[in-house]
C-alpha cells in the first residue's frame, strides 16, 4: 500500500506539478531575475504578474455569478497597476500631470570664491520656482501614499461582519478581499 501510493505521489509530481513549476519559472522569470534580499522591487514584479495573471484566468474560465466576479477582476486589476506604479515609481509623473511640471534650470556653474580651483553650481530658482517645485514633489509623496494604502485595503478587503443582513450581498461586496480571489 505504501509503494502503491508513493507511485502515485511520483507521477503526480512529474505529470502535473513538475511542469506547473517550469510554467512558474517561466511566468515569474521578471521578478525571479529582479529579485534581490536588500530591496522589494522584485516583489512588486512578482505580485503584479500573479495578479495580472490570475485576473485573466478568473476573467476568462470563472464560474462564479458575474456581480461578483467582476468586481474581484477590477480589484485585482487596480492591486497591479498600483503593484505597477510602485516598479516604475512613476508618483512624481502622476503629480506633475495634476500640478504641472518640475521647472528644472540646466546646470550652470561659476567659480567657488573660497576656493579657486573648484566650481559651485548657480541656483537659478526662484522663490515661486521652488514653491512650485516643493508642491510637486509633496503631492507625489501623498499620491504614493495613498496608493500604498489603497493597496492594502484592496488586499485586506472588506468586513463582512458590517454587511446589512437585509440587503442583497452583491450590492455590498466590493470585490476586495485577496483571500476571497479564487476559482
Amino acid at each position: 500500500m505504501k509503494i502503491k501510493y508513493k507511485l502515485i505521489r511520483l507521477w503526480e509530481t512529474l505529470r502535473y506539478e513538475l511542469p506547473r513549476f517550469i510554467k512558474n519559472i517561466w511566468r515569474f522569470r521578471k521578478g525571479l531575475w529582479q529579485f534581490r534580499s536588500y530591496d522589494p522591487h522584485g516583489i512588486y514584479v512578482m505580485n503584479n504578474i500573479g495578479l495580472t495573471n490570475i485576473a485573466d484566468h478568473i476573467e476568462k474560465y470563472g464560474y462564479e455569478v458575474e456581480e461578483s466576479r467582476l468586481k474581484k477582476i477590477e480589484k485585482m486589476r487596480r492591486a497591479a497597476q498600483i503593484y505597477k506604479n510602485f516598479m516604475e515609481g512613476d508618483f512624481v509623473e502622476q503629480a506633475e500631470a495634476e500640478l504641472g511640471e518640475l521647472i528644472i534650470h540646466p546646470f550652470e556653474f561659476e567659480p567657488s570664491p573660497e576656493h579657486p580651483d573648484c566650481f559651485i553650481i548657480k541656483d537659478k530658482e526662484n522663490d515661486v520656482e521652488k514653491e512650485h517645485n516643493r508642491a510637486v514633489f509633496e503631492r507625489s509623496r501623498e499620491i504614493e501614499e495613498s496608493q500604498w494604502n489603497e493597496l492594502f485595503d484592496i488586499l485586506r478587503g472588506q468586513d463582512s461582519s458590517k454587511f446589512d443582513k437585509d440587503k442583497e450581498f452583491y450590492e455590498q461586496f466590493d470585490g476586495t478581499g485577496l483571500r476571497g480571489w479564487w476559482n
